[in-house]
């Protein structure tokens, strides 16, 4: 099995709901004195974190990923406990002395829009982590972490000659045009929703052909729209898959990118890897909280064929 190398944050997740729309209460021409208060009728405390969030769904589906991410020595070790009750390689773990695990404020209104506010703590340290350090890795992928961290084990992916996807994520707005520029030179795949796209698109002053072009493949999510794929050659729409219910988007593009992964490490062709991705992204959407969705190869296999009437594992 493919040992996959999720460089990445881990997190505690505190989660809200609003009961209402945040544009209702949100007055444009006020924004420049904002003083909003939202009442939420329910709080929640997750596991988070990109890295954690994709290595719960890659390991859930068969694969063996290999997290790289800096905890807190001072509330760490309850993540450390969590993953060796799910038997996912810690590898890459490092306890930073009198620091605090990351922490994310998250409220959700019914529309499946969010206000995020993240305390990075010991991610912010994550560049003390090497990726050569860590053995027989076949895939990596940056995603959220430390600035300093993502760009490292960007170049020490590339270094080592191990190919990786790069998920900038959230994270976007703290590279400028050289270091984004960098990144995709380095990598071989790129991962986004549609905003951190466009964002891309801006601060690299290049078009989406454009990066599309210097990548193996740039692959962008829509949300209830679908995703695409973009290779030098073509371009795939991947349908959305509809969900059982609509209950929490959080960690949906975590478990998206857990069937890309998979779909990579095994050699599967785009169109496939892209209906797995989707499919997981749908079953996240149906549970609270980025790490809770049960789903199993089995359970996965009769919902893929359901979905788009073909065999998922052969």
């Amino acid at each position: 099995m493919p040992r996959i190398l999720i460089c990445g944050s881990l997190a505690y997740d505190t989660i809200s709901v609003f009961p209402d729309h945040f544009a209702k209460y949100i007055l444009p021409d006020h924004v420049h004195r904002l003083s909003v208060s939202f009442l939420v009728n329910n709080l929640r405390r997750e596991w988070g974190g990109c890295a954690g969030n994709i290595a719960y769904t890659l390991k859930k589906i068969g694969g063996s990923p290999v997290i790289m991410a800096t905890l807190g020595a001072e509330d760490g070790k309850a993540y450390q406990e969590r993953l060796n009750t799910l038997d996912i390689a810690q590898d890459g773990i490092k306890l930073v002395p009198g620091a605090y695990t990351a922490q994310a404020t998250i409220m959700t209104d019914l529309g499946d829009n969010q206000i995020t506010s993240f305390f990075p703590g010991a991610m912010n340290e994550s560049y003390q982590l090497n990726v050569a350090d860590v053995s027989d890795i076949a895939l990596g992928i940056v995603s959220p972490d430390g600035k300093e961290g993502m760009l490292q084990h960007a170049r020490q992916f590339h270094q080592a000659g191990i190919p990786f996807v790069l998920d900038p994520g959230q994270g976007m707005p703290m590279f400028g045009k050289e270091e984004l520029l960098e990144m995709i030179a380095l990598a071989d795949i790129a991962a986004l929703n549609d905003y951190e796209a466009e964002l891309l698109s801006q601060k690299t002053e290049l078009s989406l052909d454009e990066i599309a072009q210097k990548l193996r493949a740039l692959i962008i999510t829509y949300g209830s729209q679908g995703s695409q794929i973009f290779t030098q050659k073509e371009s795939i729409k991947i349908p959305a898959v509809k969900p059982d219910a609509e209950i929490d988007p959080t960690g949906c593009g975590d478990a998206y990118r857990a069937g890309l992964l998979y779909g990579i490490a095994h050699k599967w062709s785009w169109h496939k890897t892209g209906q797995l991705a989707a499919l997981l992204g749908s079953i996240k959407l149906s549970f609270s909280g980025p790490q809770n969705h049960e789903v199993d190869r089995d359970l996965l296999a009769r919902r893929y064929f359901d979905a788009f009437g073909e065999a998922l594992w052969s």
